[in-house]
Formats: structure tokens, C-alpha cells, sequence
């Protein structure tokens, strides 16, 4: 059984950046796609980037590109995003997922999430 555990969300100004860590477990980097989301009350769901291992390849939302990067340590089966020039419209809570038939589709798990408030 996957599971994932968010962590590294926080408060940071405008033009700031932030570092957030996903660890997976019961996770076959082959299997999986790893995606991470953003979540922000009333509004849909909205996939930030999309990694597969498999084929060492990570695309993203245009909103992200150029500031949010994905890596990934598999000894540590740890994906980070790492996110920079951060605007106040990035607020919302950031999950990471795994699934079996693409980000955020089929067979998988989600973890829990982690905030991340930019202010002004």
C-alpha cells in the first residue's frame, strides 16, 4: 500500500521560496507516476507537475514552469518540489500523489498535503 507524507509548507513573502518534501512508501518508482497538486478551497484541483520515473520525465502547469522544480532521491524515496519567486495566487494547500496509470489517475494514494500561505 502506497503512502505519502507531506512536508515543508509554511508562510513566506512574495518573491520567496520554499522547499516541500514528499516520502513515499510501499512505492515502486517504475510503477508510478508522481504528481503534485495544489488545493485551494473552492476551486478544482490543480496538477502542478507530473513526474515519471520511468521515463525521467517531469512536465508542468505553465504557471509553474520556470519556478517550481521536481527532483527525486530514491534512496531516500523522497520526490521535492522545490518552488521559487512564489506570488500570493500559489496559497493553497500542496499534495503529492502517486498513481498507477498516470497523475492523479487509476490505482494510487495521496498524501495528506502540506500549506503553504504567500503573502504580500
Amino acid at each position: 500500500q502506497v503512502q505519502l507524507v507531506e512536508s515543508g509548507g509554511g508562510l513566506v513573502h512574495s518573491g520567496g521560496s520554499l522547499n516541500l518534501s514528499c516520502v513515499l512508501s510501499g512505492f515502486n518508482w517504475d510503477q508510478y507516476a508522481v504528481g503534485w497538486f495544489r488545493q485551494v478551497p473552492g476551486k478544482e484541483r490543480e496538477m502542478l507537475s507530473c513526474s515519471i520515473s520511468h521515463y525521467g520525465a517531469t512536465t508542468y502547469r505553465d504557471s509553474a514552469k520556470g519556478r517550481f522544480t521536481v527532483s527525486e532521491d530514491k534512496a531516500k524515496n523522497t520526490v521535492y518540489l522545490k518552488m521559487t519567486n512564489l506570488k500570493v495566487e500559489d496559497t493553497g494547500r500542496y499534495l503529492c500523489a502517486a498513481h498507477l496509470d498516470g497523475c492523479g489517475r487509476g490505482y494510487g494514494a495521496w498524501g495528506q498535503g502540506t500549506q503553504v500561505t504567500v503573502s504580500s
